[in-house]
């Protein structure tokens, strides 16, 4: 586990301490998108979080919606559902499912502006957060 992961992992459960939460990582390759929720995973196990975690390869937004509801309809629980998969997972009305959102990248891949956190995994073993500056986009960025 990298810093990286931990920070991600110790800034959602400032924001989201308890209670049943939703965390989404996803990315334009949907495979990185597993490998960064795995190491997310790790970290959020390592601070004592309980996690379920799924993957969706294609982001279906009906298998995710099923996905969701059955994890809030459960057992009242302080338990994280965590979520990768490809960029779907952020768009249209599925980004308003999470409560968090990571945005997975490598190189020069654009960032999604959804997204809490940003991280580059390049190097996978070396991910790197970015913070992207929304402002400096063009007006036609994501139109």
């Amino acid at each position: 586990m990298t810093d990286v992961w931990a920070d991600i992992s110790s800034e959602f459960l400032h924001f989201y301490p308890r209670g049943r939460r939703l965390l989404a990582v996803a990315g334009a390759n949907a495979e990185r998108s597993r490998q960064a929720a795995d190491d997310l995973l790790s970290a959020l196990t390592a601070s004592g979080q309980q996690v379920i975690r799924e993957h969706s390869p294609d982001g279906d937004e009906v298998e995710l919606r099923d996905a969701v509801t059955a994890f809030r309809e459960g057992p009242k629980s302080d338990d994280i559902l965590l979520v990768s998969g490809p960029y779907a997972l952020l768009g249209g009305r599925a980004r308003g499912m999470w409560n968090y959102a990571v945005w997975q990248l490598a190189g020069d891949e654009p960032p999604h502006t959804v997204a809490g956190s940003i991280v580059d995994v390049t190097d996978p073993a070396h991910p790197a957060r970015r913070f992207a500056d929304y402002c400096a986009l063009p007006s036609s960025y994501g139109a």
